[in-house]
């Protein structure tokens, strides 16, 4: 009997989330819809710049792996999540979210030196995310962080895909990916941004290996990644790198296959004012799903229902209680 659920690797960063405009995103340099890889003074420079934005900033606990893990204990897994942050109130902020929804963590978590990693979220009218992420001591997990023993007596393993950025963190994800396997653990992957397909395709693929047993990406990664023309074309070619996928496809829904067939999982019709966390969210739930022996199309509902949930809203989690309230609609 497995002890965990799911294991995941990802960044531990604490995001500042602000409204603004194209215009400030232009002032600002910023790639709109991208995520951008910043060092401390040019944060610093942005949080000047927008310093009239941040009256109504919020601030929560993130980074894309652990929004899903978060996520999926919110709806009633157990996970693990390796992760690196500082000794500093950022990073007990980051752990004592994590503590809160029960999520457990190494015991080298904390670096000994440095600052603790933040993203800047801003979001635009049209909901869509473009973040600046200062790293710190996220930048830093390694293989030191992961707990094989943890990873042996889990279902699923869940690699955030941008530790591609990161030599140690890709070693880190490539050992996961390895214990896992070796132990019959599952293991799911997410491309986690176009940037990351973009300038660390082979890395990715490096992570994937031979195959993984579940991709997560988006319509945009889809294609990147597997230099295709369109989804159908991604669809075909992913298969040579994942036993199974799932592609968001926005208002759209998304793809699934489940290693048999195509599903097509139709999204809610909502307002979207925030895109930021909805992928994280959609993995989270449909791991969840996998985790209680759900079939494909199931795991795909409540994945769907609750991105569209979030997105209609502001921020990358779902309120306490909105995840028991979505669970039971599926």
């Amino acid at each position: 009997m497995s002890h965990y659920h799911i294991y995941g690797l990802g960044a531990a960063l604490v995001d500042t989330e602000i409204e603004v405009n194209d215009q400030d995103l232009n002032q600002c340099g910023v790639e709109k819809g991208l995520m951008t890889l910043v060092d401390e003074d040019r944060q610093h420079q942005l949080m000047k710049q927008l310093s009239d934005h941040l009256v109504a900033s919020k601030r929560a606990c993130g980074g894309s792996g652990a929004n899903t893990i978060i996520a999926a204990n919110y709806f009633g897994a157990k996970s693990f999540y390796s992760c690196r942050v500082a000794n500093d109130e950022t990073g007990r902020f980051f752990t004592e979210n994590m503590q809160q929804a029960g999520v457990d963590y190494p015991s080298s978590v904390y670096a000994e030196t440095g600052i603790s990693g933040k993203c800047l979220v801003m979001i635009t009218p049209d909901a869509e995310r473009s973040m600046n992420t200062f790293l710190g001591a996220s930048a830093e997990v390694s293989t030191q962080q992961l707990d094989h023993d943890a990873i042996k007596q889990s279902q699923w393993v869940y690699i955030e895909g941008y530790q591609v950025s990161s030599e140690s963190g890709k070693a880190a994800a490539i050992e996961l990916r390895e214990v896992a396997s070796a132990a019959g653990v599952k293991t799911s992957l997410s491309l986690s941004d176009p940037a990351m397909v973009e300038f660390f395709h082979d890395g990715l693929v490096e992570m994937i290996g031979e195959k993984v047993d579940l991709l997560f990406c988006n319509e945009a990664e889809a294609i990147h990644f597997t230099r295709s023309a369109n989804v159908q074309e991604a669809a075909q070619a992913l298969r040579a790198h994942a036993n199974s996928f799932a592609i968001t496809l926005g208002a759209e829904g998304a793809l699934l296959w489940d290693g048999e067939k195509e599903i097509k999982v139709a999204a809610q019709q909502v307002q979207a004012i925030d895109s930021n966390g909805a992928g994280d969210l959609f993995a989270g739930a449909f791991l969840y799903g996998l985790s209680q022996g759900w079939d494909y199309e199931r795991c795909g509902k409540l994945a769907s229902l609750c991105a569209s949930t979030l997105v209609a809203q502001y921020g990358p989690r779902l309120r306490e209680e909105q995840y028991q309230e979505l669970l039971a609609q599926v």
